[in-house]
């Protein structure tokens, strides 16, 4: 006899992949966090995609406002836990990242890992990479960067970073996405 709660999981996963699918005949790439924050920016914040996903460190280029030309990397964590990817790239520009609450880097036992935007916030790389590098962070995957550096960060729901101002039609898409 089966274990019902496999065969729960399994019918859940079907679920799931049908609504991934649905996404992703949306964002025209697979459903991961990665390639729709990738999307959300370009819909949002006038980000143009690198024609492939595959690009190393640059996302795409902002094609409009006050960082118009710049290149940028797109990062959607779904929990805020103070760790960013980080690359060590010349012709990066920024980081936009889109992040989910704000959580310690604790253990994921019991918890989610909900779909939600709950801020955004702009790194500009070049800064932070030399910020890293005083402290003697290891750059690459999973940088740990300080609270106070996510706060100058952000620009969504607060404005604390005045080099890209969230707009209120963004802002209203942004809510769209807000956490339950």
């Amino acid at each position: 006899m089966p274990d019902s709660s496999v065969a729960r999981i399994a019918g859940l996963l079907r679920d799931r992949n049908a609504l991934d699918g649905e996404i992703a005949s949306v964002i025209g790439r697979p459903m991961t966090s990665g390639h729709l924050g990738e999307w959300l920016a370009h819909k949002i914040f006038a980000v143009e995609l690198a024609p492939v996903a595959t690009a190393a460190a640059i996302d795409g280029r902002f094609i409009s406002g006050p960082l118009a030309g710049r290149t940028v990397n797109v990062k959607w964590y779904l929990k805020r836990e103070g760790l960013l990817d980080v690359a060590d790239s010349v012709a990066l520009d920024y980081y936009l990242v889109l992040t989910g609450p704000a959580s310690p880097a604790l253990t994921s036992r019991g918890g989610t890992r909900p779909w939600c935007i709950a801020s955004v916030y702009l790194f500009d790389a070049r800064q932070l990479l030399a910020q890293l590098r005083t402290r003697g962070v290891k750059i690459g995957v999973a940088s740990s960067v300080r609270r106070e550096q996510w706060t100058a960060a952000e620009i969504f729901p607060k404005a604390t970073n005045p080099l890209l101002v969230v707009e209120p039609d963004q802002a209203a898409l942004l809510g769209l996405f807000a956490p339950a």
